[in-house]
């Protein structure tokens, strides 16, 4: 009883709290922009030429943060795999995948790759972008990892997509830097915004950050089904 008393008091003070914060200070949407947050609202589009703001925070105007970002990734990656490498357990009866399992997955891991797909190359776009995509593709890998006993892609490959994409990210960034005085600069041709063809660099950002997430979380996915 006193457990549910202290959750209470905690649940209507936090409540409280984020009442107060919304309504009580700005009503949503009438918060005054100053600043940087102002520049990204009021000069986002016509600069980079992405319609989705955050896009254009994230890959450009931030882009020391991504970079930051899929470092810590690849570290990540690579700590795993390396403690994985000399873990050894006893061998397991592992469940068998039905024959529903085994069907269904052969079929919608290729449309789980074209929805990953989609998501990196709209990223300028709409809500998404290279880091959830690559998740999503990933995610594909999963399904396959646990319906397709015989599945196993190349190491080989994976870890090729991950340096070559890495290196594409660092070559782009480094081609603003020279062309344009700025670390990954905005030095393509901006297009029509809301268009697929639009924001100069940030859908090829986006398609390398796919490429290179989506092969890093299935290499770590990988490791985990061979332990």
């Amino acid at each position: 009883m006193i457990r549910k008393i202290v959750a209470f008091i905690f649940a209507f003070y936090f409540g409280f709290i984020l009442y107060s914060f919304i309504y009580t200070h700005f009503p949503f949407g009438e918060r005054p922009l100053k600043g940087v947050a102002a520049h990204y609202v009021e000069k986002g589009v016509q600069e980079e030429g992405a319609t989705n703001i955050v896009t254009s925070i994230v890959t450009l105007y931030r882009g020391f943060d991504t970079l930051g970002e899929v470092t810590v990734l690849f570290l990540a990656a690579t700590g795993l795999g390396l403690l994985l490498a000399g873990w050894k357990e006893e061998e397991k009866e592992k469940p068998e995948p039905t024959l529903i399992m085994e069907t269904t997955t052969k079929y919608l891991f290729p449309l789980v790759l074209l929805f990953g797909s989609y998501i990196f190359i709209h990223g300028h776009l709409t809500p998404g972008g290279g880091f959830p995509a690559g998740v999503v593709i990933a995610t594909g890998y999963f399904m396959m990892f646990i319906a397709q006993k015989e599945f196993k892609p190349s190491e080989y490959l994976l870890s090729a997509t991950e340096s070559f994409a890495g290196t594409l990210y660092v070559i782009t960034g480094l081609l603003g830097l020279a062309l344009a005085f700025s670390f990954l600069a905005n030095v393509a041709p901006l297009g029509v915004p809301n268009t697929v063809f639009s924001a100069g660099i940030i859908p090829i950002i986006y398609i390398i950050i796919g490429f290179k997430v989506g092969s890093e979380m299935t290499g770590i996915l990988q490791h985990m089904k061979e332990v």
